[in-house]
Order: C-alpha cells, then sequence, then structure tokens
C-alpha cells in the first residue's frame, strides 16, 4: 500500500493559511458532511462452528495476522481420502508404464525352455520314424502322429515367444493415457479438499482497525456470513455537500482540508468524486447555512497516515486548501 503523504511542513503550510484566511473575517463556510467508512467484512464461503476467535473489537491488526478459524475436520477428513485416492491413482499410472514383474516373467521364460526341449524331441521322433517307414517297420500313420506331434511342438514355443513379447511390454497407449488422465483428475480433487479446509482459518487482508466482531466460540457460522469488520487506515473519507453555486470550481484531485471536533490539526485530504446529479441537502447535515440547498455530493480521502484520525459517522467541516 503507498501512502501519499503530506510532508509535516506543507501541512504547517496549510493550517496557517487556513488560520490566516480565519482572522481576515472571511465569511465563505465550510461545507458540512460526515465520514464514511468503507469496511471490509471477513467471512468464509463454507460454513462452521466458530473455534477461534483472534481478535477483539478495537485491536489493530497486520496483514496476514490470523482472525478467526471454523472447525474443520471434516474438510480435513476430506483432504485426506483425496491425498489417499491420488496415491492410488498415480501408482496405477505409473503400473501402466511398465511390464510384468520380473518373477512372472522368469515363469514364461522356464516353460518356453520347456516348449523347446519338446518341440527338439518331437523332430528327433519324427525323423526316426520317416527312417522307419522307410524301411517298412512302422505304418505311415504313425508317421503322420510324430509329424503332427512336432507341428504342436513348435506352435507351443511359437505361443510362449509371443507372451514372453507381451510380459516385457507396457501397456497400450490409450490405457496409459486413461491412468494418467485418472491420476490428473485426482490431483485437482485434493487441491479442492485443501483449499476447502483453507478457508475454514481466515487472515487479515490488509494492515486495519477492526471495528466489530459477530459471533463468540461455539456459535455456527453459515457460509458467507461475516464474522470480523475491519477498517483500513485509507478505508474513511469525507462525503460533504457542496452548493450548485460553488460545484463548479471542485474536481477530482483537489486538495481539501477536513475538520472534526476533537481531531486536532486539520486533515488533508483530496477529492476523489464529484456527483453528477443534484440532491438536497440531507438531514444529517448539520449546517444551517446549507439547509435546504441543492446541492451536490463530493467524497474525499484523507491522506492514509490520518485515515483512522477520522471516525465514521462522524460530522465534519470541508474546506479548499489554499494553494501552496
Amino acid at each position: 500500500m503507498t501512502i501519499d503523504a503530506q510532508p509535516a511542513r506543507g501541512i504547517g503550510v496549510l493550517v496557517a493559511a487556513l488560520l490566516l484566511a480565519a482572522c481576515s473575517g472571511e465569511a465563505t463556510p465550510p461545507w458540512s458532511g460526515y465520514v464514511e467508512g468503507e469496511f471490509v467484512y471477513v467471512s468464509s464461503p463454507l460454513a462452521g462452528t466458530l473455534t477461534r476467535l483472534a481478535v477483539q473489537r478495537g485491536q489493530t491488526v497486520a496483514r496476514g495476522a490470523p482472525l478467526f478459524a471454523l472447525d474443520a475436520s471434516s474438510e480435513r477428513d476430506a483432504r485426506d481420502e483425496a491425498a489417499a485416492r491420488l496415491a492410488t491413482a498415480r501408482a496405477q499410472a505409473a503400473n501402466t508404464t511398465k511390464g510384468r514383474r520380473s518373477d512372472e516373467i522368469a515363469v514364461t521364460q522356464a516353460q518356453l525352455a520347456q516348449a523347446r526341449a519338446q518341440a527338439e524331441l518331437a523332430d528327433a521322433e519324427l525323423a526316426r520314424r520317416r527312417a522307419l517307414v522307410a524301411q517298412n517297420f512302422i505304418s505311415a500313420a504313425q508317421l503322420d502322429d510324430a509329424r503332427a506331434a512336432a507341428e504342436q511342438a513348435r506352435a507351443h514355443v511359437a505361443e510362449l515367444q509371443a507372451a514372453l513379447r507381451v510380459a516385457q511390454l507396457p501397456a497400450r497407449s490409450d490405457e496409459r493415457a486413461a491412468a494418467q488422465a485418472t491420476a490428473q483428475a485426482a490431483s485437482a480433487a485434493l487441491a479442492q479438499a485443501a483449499w476447502r479446509e483453507q478457508q475454514k482459518e481466515q487472515n487479515a487482508p490488509a494492515d486495519a482497525l477492526v471495528s466489530d466482531t459477530f459471533f463468540q466460540v461455539g456459535e455456527w457460522v453459515g457460509a458467507g456470513q461475516p464474522v470480523v469488520a475491519l477498517l483500513p487506515p485509507a478505508g474513511t473519507r469525507a462525503r460533504f455537500y457542496v452548493a450548485e453555486a460553488e460545484v463548479g470550481a471542485i474536481a477530482p484531485g483537489q486538495r481539501v482540508l477536513i475538520q472534526c471536533s476533537g481531531c486536532g490539526a486539520p486533515i488533508p485530504g483530496r477529492i476523489e468524486r464529484v456527483a453528477t446529479q443534484p440532491e438536497y441537502t440531507p438531514p444529517v447535515i448539520y449546517s444551517n447555512a446549507q439547509r435546504s440547498r441543492l446541492v451536490f455530493m463530493v467524497e474525499a480521502r484523507p491522506d492514509a497516515a490520518d485515515g483512522l484520525r477520522l471516525k465514521p459517522g462522524q460530522p465534519v467541516d470541508v474546506r479548499r486548501a489554499p494553494a501552496p
């Protein structure tokens, strides 16, 4: 936050000029108005029982200071569940990038070696029976049986060779993509659960004065209900009313001096807004000189260093600051 602070010497010159104008008999009355506060109402987007209220009314807090906490037991459980689901999804995604376990591959390799031995034995038996058929010791049907057994043994070897190649491959690309998407969804669910848990504790968004608290520890707080009202130093402004005949000389950016009972020296400020529509002087204005006039509402922001010297609802008088 940047503070447009008027140097002490400059303020002294403005005050002296104001006093000199008063002593010279200037009859121009000040503009009357009141202080308006721009409060920051801090709430949680989730409902829960108030378990801790870390501030009190009238206390000044720094940015990031803890304000209050709601019961977050269910949110913690949901976060733990989401973390477990994420671990499961990541493990399944990692599993799709690997082949089968080494022991499973070793079993297939042993079966392949056995099938190769059986194929060699079947080939030898086929050669022996061919020789016996040539010598008319066995029938041609026995040779056919040996030939079929040899072909079956070779097919079994080919089957196990293919099974070994498959066991060493990862999952298909579609399966890997699906597993990775599941892991990403679980990660997003964990982030949501963590965010919900964090929202049960609220900290001060800026340096501010604790204007009010609305709940006691143990009470149920609905979602979005303010628990603490803060008033930042730059959260006060003077709202005053300028007669129609004078409003033409008023413009945003002009410097003014704000006076109030008990405020001490005038408070420098700067005009932020001039209303575009006229209105009649509201009854909250206490100046008889401006009663029943057609006026324009003007808002001026005091310098941030002096913002908390003004109290919301306090009557003020505002004058145009003398030229430096």
